[in-house]
C-alpha cells in the first residue's frame, strides 16, 4: 500500500479529486476506523479544505509545500521516520517515494504529491511525529530552497495540535447512535485521481464471513478499470450497505466490519440507519407464562417467518441461499436463518423446501373469466379511456380493446395516439425468433465516461488531415517472414512509424502556450477496443527496440488491457498514436486527435488495385495498397510537415528490411 505525503487519511479521498495525473492501483485498502471508544472528532469541511491546500509562507512570498505525517492505518496516532529516501536540496517528482514510515501495522513508503525540491527535513530518521505533524518542507523552485529552509523551524508543530471544532450538529444527518463496541466502516475508496463514485462489481465475501487483513473482499469499478479492494484489519463482515451493481460516492460507507462475531446483529441494525432502510425490530417480549397455551396455538408459519422480513427490513441471506431459493421456488422471506445473526444459509433453504421450514411458494390459480357481451351500440371502455379518447378526438369504435370483456383501456387509447408503444405479440410457433433490441438509457461505465470527457477536450484544438496511399506488397512480405516469430502487424507498423518520426521530430511534438514542446522519446500508443471502452497501450522507445521485443511487449500489453490491469504509465505515456481499423475492412477513416498530442495516424485496410505496368504481359499488374490519414495539431505542425512525414513513411514501408 502507498500513501500520499502530507495528507491525513481523513482528507485523502477529498484531495484525490484535485489531482490531474491519473493513478491506478490493483489493490486498495479501504477500511476507515469507526471505533466509538476512541472518541474521534472529525474535522469540519473548512478544516479538511485547509489541510489540502498548498501552504504559502510569508518568507519573501516563497511557495512551500508541507509534508505531514500521514495516517497509514485506522488506529495510527503517530509514526516514526525509518529513513529518508531524499536529502535536503534533492529534486522530487510527484509519485516518487521520499521516505519510509513505520506505523503500528508495517513499514510503508510515502510518496510525494507534487514536484519540487526538498528544502527542510523537520523530523529526522528514527524520530517520531504525531499524525498530521509537519515532517518536511518542499520548495516549488530551486531558488526558494534557502528561503523555505530558513523558516522551517516554525513549521515543526504538529498540524493537528490545535483542536478541530466538530461540524455543527444541525448539519449531521439524522441516524442512530453508533454501537459502543469496536467495529470498522468500509468506505468506497478513490481508485483514481478522477474518480467521484464507484460501482460494486461483486462482493468476494458475504455477510457473516470472516476477513483477514490484506484479503480481497470486493471488486469495484472505477473510471479506469475493475480493481480488488483489500481489508485492512481482521474481523467479520456484519452488514453490506451497497449491494452488487449499486453505486456509491467516494467516501460513502459500503459495509460494516465487526471486530467480534457476537456484535454482527447489532451492527446490522445500525447499518439499516446508514443505508436508509428500516432497522430490524427487536424480538417481541416473551408472553406471560399464563398465556403460553394460547401462544402455542398460533400457526407455526408465523413463528418461522424471517425476523428481518417480518419487520419490513431486508432479508439477510448468503448469495448461494438466494440463488437456491429462486431456483427451487422457495419464498426466502419465510425461511428461518440459522447462520450468524439469523443469516439464511443454503442449508436453511434446502430444509425449507423439504418440509422442514416454509413451504415452497405456489403460483395463484388464474381466475375464471366470466363471459359478457355489451348491448348493441354500446362500446365497452373504462371511464379513463373515454376521457382520453375524447381529449384526443378519437372514435372509441376504431380502437380494439384489450381489457376485461374486451373493454378499451387507457393504455389502448395511449397506444392509438402514439403516447405508448404497443406490446409486441409472441412469435408464432416455428417462426424465427424475434431479435430483442436494446432500449432506453444505459449509464456510462467509468471507462466510457473517461473516453467521452477526453473526446470533448479535443474540441478546442485546430486540426487538419492529410491522406496518402501506401503500397503494401513489400511490407506484407516482411510481415510473413517475422510472423512465425510472434511479431504482429501492430508491432511492425509501430516500428515503421517510429522510424519515420525519427526524420520528422515535429510530428512527435505537442503544443504549449509558450511554443512547441519536443518529446525526446518516441512512444507509440495504439488504440485497443475492449469490452466497455477504449484504451491506448504504449510501446515505449519504439524506434530503438528490436521488432521481436516490440512484438512480445505488445502481446503483454494487450493482455493487460483486456484484463484491466494496465498501469497508468502503460497507457498514458504515448507521444504519438496509431488507430488501426484495417482488420475490420474499413477503407478509409479519420481519427480524433487526443488532447496534448501533436498527431494521430488512422490506418485503413489493405486493398488490391490494378495499375498499369509496361513490363506486364497485358500491360497491367495487381498490387496491394493501404490508405493512411494523419491528423495533426495545426498550431505547431503544418501541411508540409505532414506531407513529408507521409512520404518518409511510404519509403520505410516499401523498404521494410530496415525494420528488422
Amino acid at each position: 500500500m502507498k500513501f500520499i505525503a502530507g495528507i491525513s487519511s481523513t482528507a485523502l479521498l477529498c484531495l484525490l479529486s484535485f489531482h490531474t495525473t491519473s493513478q491506478q492501483s490493483n489493490s486498495v485498502s479501504a477500511f476507515v476506523a469507526n471505533n466509538v471508544n476512541n472518541n474521534i472528532i472529525l474535522p469540519s469541511n473548512n478544516a479538511i479544505t485547509n489541510a489540502m491546500m498548498r501552504h504559502s509562507t510569508s518568507l519573501n512570498m516563497a511557495d512551500s509545500i508541507k509534508i505531514t505525517m500521514p495516517a497509514l492505518s485506522s488506529t495510527m496516532k503517530e509514526g516514526r521516520v525509518v529513513s529518508w529516501l531524499k536529502q535536503e536540496g534533492d529534486e522530487i517528482e510527484a509519485g516518487e517515494a521520499i521516505m519510509v514510515v513505520e506505523s503500528d501495522k508495517a513499514d510503508m513508503d510515502v510518496e510525494a504529491f507534487e514536484d519540487g525540491y526538498l528544502a527542510k527535513i523537520l523530523t529526522g530518521e528514527g524520530e517520531t511525529a504525531e499524525v498530521g505533524a509537519v515532517v518536511a518542507l518542499v520548495a516549488t523552485s530551486e531558488e526558494d530552497i534557502a528561503v523555505v529552509a530558513a523558516g522551517g523551524g516554525d513549521e515543526a508543530a504538529p498540524a493537528a495540535s490545535e483542536p478541530v471544532a466538530a461540524a455543527p450538529a444541525a448539519e449531521a444527518p439524522a441516524s442512530a447512535a453508533a454501537p459502543d463496541f469496536d467495529f470498522s466502516q468500509l468506505d468506497m475508496p478513490a481508485l483514481s485521481s478522477t474518480m467521484k463514485e464507484g460501482k460494486v462489481v461483486s462482493w468476494l465475501k458475504g455477510e457473516g464471513d470472516s476477513v483477514e487483513a490484506g484479503e480481497a473482499i470486493m471488486v469495484v469499478e472505477s473510471d479506469k478499470a475493475d480493481m480488488d479492494v483489500e481489508a485492512f484489519e481482521d474481523g467479520y463482515i456484519a452488514a453490506i450497505i451497497t449491494g452488487e451493481g449499486e453505486t456509491a460516492n467516494v467516501g460513502s460507507p459500503v459495509a460494516l466490519i465487526a471486530a467480534n462475531e457476537a456484535d454482527i446483529p447489532a451492527l446490522q441494525a445500525y447499518a439499516a440507519t446508514l443505508s436508509g432502510a428500516p432497522a430490524p425490530s427487536a424480538p417481541a417480549a416473551a408472553a406471560p407464562t399464563a398465556a403460553a397455551p394460547v401462544a402455542k396455538a398460533a400457526p407455526k408459519a408465523a413463528a418461522a417467518a424471517n425476523p428481518a422480513a417480518s419487520a419490513g427490513g431486508r432479508v439477510v441471506a448468503s448469495p448461494l441461499a438466494k440463488k437456491l431459493a429462486e431456483e427451487i421456488g422457495v419464498d426466502i422471506t419465510t425461511v428461518v436463518g440459522t447462520g450468524p445473526g439469523g443469516r439464511i444459509t443454503a442449508g436453511d433453504v434446502q430444509s425449507a423446501s423439504s418440509g422442514g421450514g416454509a413451504a415452497p411458494a405456489k403460483k395463484a390459480a388464474a381466475p375464471s373469466k366470466p363471459s359478457w357481451t355489451p348491448a348493441p351500440g354500446v362500446i365497452a371502455a373504462t371511464p379513463t379511456a373515454r376521457a382520453l379518447a375524447k381529449k384526443a378526438k378519437l372514435d372509441l369504435a376504431s380502437i380494439t380493446g384489450t381489457g376485461e370483456f374486451g373493454r378499451v383501456t387507457a393504455d389502448d387509447v395511449k397506444i392509438a395516439t402514439g403516447e405508448k408503444k404497443a406490446t409486441r405479440k409472441a412469435a408464432a410457433p416455428g417462426a424465427p425468433a424475434v431479435v430483442e433490441m436494446p432500449e432506453g438509457l444505459v449509464p456510462f461505465t467509468g471507462m466510457q465516461r473517461a473516453v467521452s470527457n477526453n473526446m470533448e477536450a479535443t474540441l478546442g484544438c485546430p486540426v487538419f488531415r492529410a491522406s496518402r496511399e501506401i503500397e503494401m506488397d513489400a511490407f506484407n512480405a516482411c510481415y510473413q517472414s517475422v510472423k512465425p516469430k510472434g511479431v504482429t502487424v501492430s508491432a511492425l507498423l509501430a516500428k515503421a512509424v517510429a522510424k519515420a518520426i525519427e526524420k520528422h521530430p515535429i510530428i512527435n511534438s505537442s503544443f504549449r502556450p509558450e511554443g512547441t514542446f519536443f518529446n525526446k522519446d518516441i512512444n507509440i500508443a495504439m488504440a485497443v477496443s475492449i469490452d466497455g471502452g477504449l484504451i491506448t497501450p504504449v510501446l515505449k522507445y519504439a524506434n530503438e527496440r528490436d521488432v521481436l521485443e516490440l512484438g512480445e511487449n505488445w502481446k503483454e500489453l494487450v493482455g493487460k488491457a483486456k484484463s484491466g490491469t494496465l498501469s497508468p504509465d502503460e497507457y498514458n505515456s504515448g507521444t504519438f498514436v496509431i488507430s488501426n481499423m484495417g482488420m475490420f475492412g474499413v477503407s478509409q477513416f479519420d481519427a480524433i486527435l487526443p488532447a496534448g498530442l501533436g498527431g494521430i495516424l488512422a490506418v485503413a485496410a489493405t486493398q488490391e488495385h490494378i495499375v498499369p505496368d509496361k513490363q506486364a504481359v497485358l500491360g497491367m499488374k495487381k498490387i496491394s495498397k493501404m490508405t493512411v490519414t494523419l491528423t495533426c495539431d495545426h498550431r505547431q505542425i503544418y501541411g508540409s510537415d505532414a506531407a513529408f512525414f507521409l512520404k518518409t513513411l511510404n519509403d520505410v514501408m516499401n523498404n521494410p528490411q530496415q525494420l528488422l
